[in-house]
């Protein structure tokens, strides 16, 4: 028998907040976490602007040793972790560690150890290059770090579907617990991309937004949308098995009640121009739901604020929802935190969440030129208090990875 699967913890470190209440306040008062790049010189840089976690000092949280051994996205897991688990109130007594699963992903990994290696490769010689690269750098250790803090040994894998990658972390770990392999499961992304290389490959592929006005930089949907802007941070959800959860007295959140996921095989960066995959991804999720199209009350897009995707995805919405995606309310919180690639989509599951808790809708901020091709109720600039019993959460990744969850209030 199928088992359900709710939420019961949530931990958050994002460009507008240090944790969950943090972030989700700056979601409701509209607060645009992009600002001038802090992290590179970018002198010689077309790309101004990003969305950086502010004031971050890896002291606050680790102990010095520790800190030098982890890369910064393994850092933003850890900390979103501690808050999700400490928010679920799993511990040792109430709960089997062998049965708790680490699905903890990341789009890049290490990257800034990646390029301060390679330079000191270059310039000092390969017997200088630190015992601890491979280790602080590949995309598996946030997953790694976060099961060796907690001591959770159930199953720890990172799924790599590039801005998808956090979403097919939610996703995964739904399918675990309702087929029995774990009890509980703490999903999630994190990424700390900011750094000359991300920069330099992103920008170069012009992906990038060159605006040097923070309220017009990430401006989803928007006639004048020019590229994305690069996030950083981590966001973890506790996923449980409802009388797992029940039987411990935990705090329920919503819970998940679907998951669709699919590929494009069309271009490595590029999304299918009709939509086609996004659309079957939607389709599968609400299909496993077991709902109708009409029964999504607000989707949070991917909305990435580049051309292509944008209006890419209304299409795709369109053709999943049909004549229900006249009445969706369907918006991008990429203005007010950028795009956080491997993590985007655990933090905008979790703003989904939030938003069911408060029945309230994020809008898309600094939303001003209407487009056409992006005619779909985005909810523009402000917030939109609304009944929301089930909400979607859309992720598209370069590759042609394509994943949707749905979450429905408990």
């Amino acid at each position: 028998m199928e088992k359900r699967v709710v939420i019961t913890g949530l931990g958050a470190i994002t460009p507008i907040g240090k944790n969950v209440d943090e972030t989700w306040n700056g979601i409701e008062k509209k607060k645009c976490g992009i600002d001038d790049i802090t992290l590179v010189d970018t002198t010689n840089f077309k790309t101004k602007l990003a969305a950086e976690v502010k004031g971050y000092n890896p002291l606050d949280y680790f102990e010095p040793k520790q800190a030098k051994r982890l890369d910064r996205y393994s850092q933003f897991a850890i900390i979103a972790a501690r808050e999700a688990v400490k928010d679920s109130g799993i511990t040792k007594e109430n709960t089997d560690y062998d049965r708790v699963g680490i699905f903890v992903s990341s789009g890049i990994g290490g990257l800034n150890t990646i390029q301060e290696q390679c330079e000191v490769n270059f310039q000092k010689g390969n017997n200088r290059v630190s015992p601890m690269f491979i280790p602080m750098s590949i995309a598996n250790m946030a997953a790694g770090n976060v099961a060796i803090e907690f001591g959770f040994k159930g199953e720890s894998v990172s799924l790599v579907t590039a801005c998808s990658s956090s979403t097919h972390a939610i996703g995964e770990a739904y399918k675990t617990i309702k087929h029995g392999y774990e009890d509980v499961v703490i999903a999630g992304g994190s990424e700390a991309p900011i750094c000359e290389i991300g920069i330099a490959g992103f920008e170069n592929m012009k992906a990038l937004s060159n605006s040097t006005d923070k309220n017009r930089a990430s401006i989803p949907f928007d006639k004048e949308r020019s590229g994305f802007v690069m996030g950083e941070g981590a966001a973890m959800l506790i996923l449980e098995e409802l009388e797992h959860a029940k039987k411990r007295g935990a705090k329920i959140y919503a819970e998940v009640i679907g998951f669709g996921s699919t590929t494009d095989a069309y271009h490595i960066t590029s999304p299918c121009p009709d939509g086609e995959g996004g659309a079957k991804a939607m389709i599968r999720a609400i299909e496993d739901s077991k709902i109708t199209k009409e029964d999504v009350d607000y989707i949070n897009a991917h909305g990435t604020s580049t051309h292509l995707n944008d209006s890419t995805e209304t299409m795709a919405i369109k053709t999943a929802f049909g004549e229900a995606s006249k009445k969706l309310m369907v918006s991008s919180t990429k203005g007010n935190v950028g795009h956080l690639l491997g993590a985007a989509g655990s933090l905008e599951a979790l703003i989904c969440v939030k938003a069911i808790e408060n029945q309230l809708v994020p809008p898309t901020i600094n939303y001003k030129v209407r487009d056409e091709e992006c005619d779909l109720d985005i909810v523009p600039n402000e917030p939109r208090k609304a009944n929301l019993n089930i909400v979607m959460s859309n992720s598209l990744g370069f590759g042609g990875h394509n994943a949707s969850i749905v979450i429905k209030k408990y």
